[in-house]
């Protein structure tokens, strides 16, 4: 189904006006040769939605937000230890700052992630209380999970979850501090069952040169090698979990994870999905990205934030960048401590912790034709989305991800002379093979016949030639005989 471009009716009376100015970032993507191509923004800033603004008061360093397919929006504002709740139109439905446990009156202390189940049940990493809280939508408590108990969890374990998701079965799937086992996942019943998806550590080239240098004494003094934390995690409709981790010498910081806690994510593209690729290595805003959460939009594409330098990267179900955008600064649109991203309907939505906001991004002609076609491709519907891939052209000659998606619908329809060209301006070499070997084999079997007569034509003449020229030999042997 194509992407709808329907977005949310902003009416709240204290509305920030529309905005449809130019963007204040550069979008792009990289390209065969590693080069950042310019590309149109495939979105514009719309709005930026505050405390103020929904009539609740300032937010104070929110540090997560929740929005449901139908558009309800869950605002998880840690330092006022509250959840505030909207509908599609940002007017606010209520407020949940306290709930009743066992006959007293409790509350959230720093809680750090939110989801909300289709069912609307709301689960908060209450974090410095050690616990996740369930509750019904409008604020009642159905049960905490804490203090996990296993044999495999070390002795004197202090449980602070940061972020969390949770799967139809109502199973539980928690990044928290201090684990480098991977996430934690618990039943529905709140048990811990184990870890899943443990993060491998990856040593750069300069630490193992170093380790083999050291002393026995130098190397008891370097920092122990252990696996990273998970950073954020959601979940897709499917089931599978998407994680990403911070590790500076690790090109695998997105995962997506089987039942089985295996990383099953498709790492296709020109590049490792991690990203920013090029970036400075010393001085400042230098080093990889930090990708501190991620959010799965539908169509086998998945946008991950970089909180480091305040951009959006979103990646189709091969691995391949399809856009980023973003940047820091005082202007709508750009970021100060990003946070949070989600997908509002076909707009975007990232929660600002330095500036207390939310911003909202509306789609453009360029952002939403790439999303339409990357859905079709996604759901086998190739040939339609030509005319999107060719509209994207249209707009941005240098995206090699359309002539890849044209090239893919001409290789299926056994167009292959046609689809090498495509392969060939996208720069795609392995498709470009398969489509030369089909198409050498589609012209053998076109000119078989053509090519059987020659040869046998050929093969007789030979064949004459040598016999004629055999008996010319003999006939001149024989005369000779003759004549002595």
């Amino acid at each position: 189904m194509l992407l709808m471009l329907a977005g949310l009716s902003l009416a709240a009376a204290t509305a920030v006006p529309a905005v449809f100015a130019a963007a204040p970032y550069e979008a792009y993507t990289y390209n065969y040769y590693r080069d950042a191509v310019p590309l149109p923004a495939p979105f514009l800033p719309e709005r930026s939605v505050s405390g103020l603004d929904l009539g609740t008061g300032d937010f104070k360093s929110p540090n997560d937000m929740f929005v449901t397919e139908d558009g309800y929006v869950y605002v998880l504002d840690s330092g006022n230890k509250r959840i505030i709740v909207t509908d599609d139109e940002w007017n606010v439905i209520r407020v949940i700052s306290a709930f009743d446990n066992a006959g007293r009156e409790d509350t959230f202390n720093n809680p750090g992630g939110l989801f909300v189940t289709e069912s609307k049940e709301i689960y908060v990493a209450d974090t410095d209380n050690g616990r996740i809280v369930v509750l019904t939508n409008e604020g009642e408590l159905i049960r905490i999970v804490s203090d996990p108990q296993s044999d495999i969890l070390p002795s004197g374990f202090k449980f602070a979850p940061v972020k969390i998701t949770v799967d139809r079965a109502n199973r539980i799937f928690a990044v928290a501090r201090g684990v480098f086992e991977g996430l934690m996942q618990f039943d529905d019943k709140g048990g811990f069952i184990g870890y899943v998806g443990t993060i491998h550590v990856t040593q750069s080239f300069a630490d193992r040169l170093w380790l083999r240098l050291a002393t026995d004494e130098q190397r008891k003094r370097m920092q122990l090698y252990i696996p990273t934390e998970f950073a954020s995690v959601d979940i897709d409709h499917k089931g599978f979990v998407y994680a990403t981790n911070i590790d500076v010498n690790s090109t695998a910081t997105i995962k997506r994870l089987n039942p089985s806690g295996q990383d099953v994510i498709k790492r296709f593209g020109y590049y490792p999905n991690m990203g920013d690729i090029r970036f400075r290595s010393f001085g400042n805003n230098a080093g990889p990205s930090r990708l501190t959460d991620i959010k799965v939009i539908g169509g086998g594409m998945y946008t991950v934030l970089d909180s480091f330098r305040g951009r959006l990267f979103t990646y189709n179900d091969e691995g391949e960048l399809l856009y980023a955008f973003g940047g820091k600064g005082t202007q709508l649109g750009l970021f100060n401590t990003p946070v949070a991203v989600e997908r509002i309907g076909s707009k975007l939505a990232v929660l600002d912790r330095g500036k207390n906001n939310i911003i909202v991004f509306r789609p453009t002609l360029f952002g939403s034709a790439v999303h339409q076609a990357t859905t079709l491709h996604y759901n086998g519907r190739d040939a339609e989305a030509v005319e999107l891939w060719k509209e994207v052209l249209r707009l941005n000659s240098n995206y090699d991800i359309a002539y890849l998606g044209i090239g893919k619908s001409l290789l299926m329809e056994k167009k292959n002379k046609e689809a090498m060209e495509y392969f060939k301006l996208g720069m795609q070499r392995k498709y470009y093979s398969v489509a030369y070997k089909r198409y050498r084999r589609e012209v053998m079997q076109e000119h078989f016949g053509t090519m059987m007569t020659l040869l046998t034509v050929l093969a007789v003449a030979l064949f004459s030639f040598r016999f004629v020229k055999r008996w010319r030999m003999r006939r001149t042997v024989n005369r000779e005989v003759g004549t002595l």
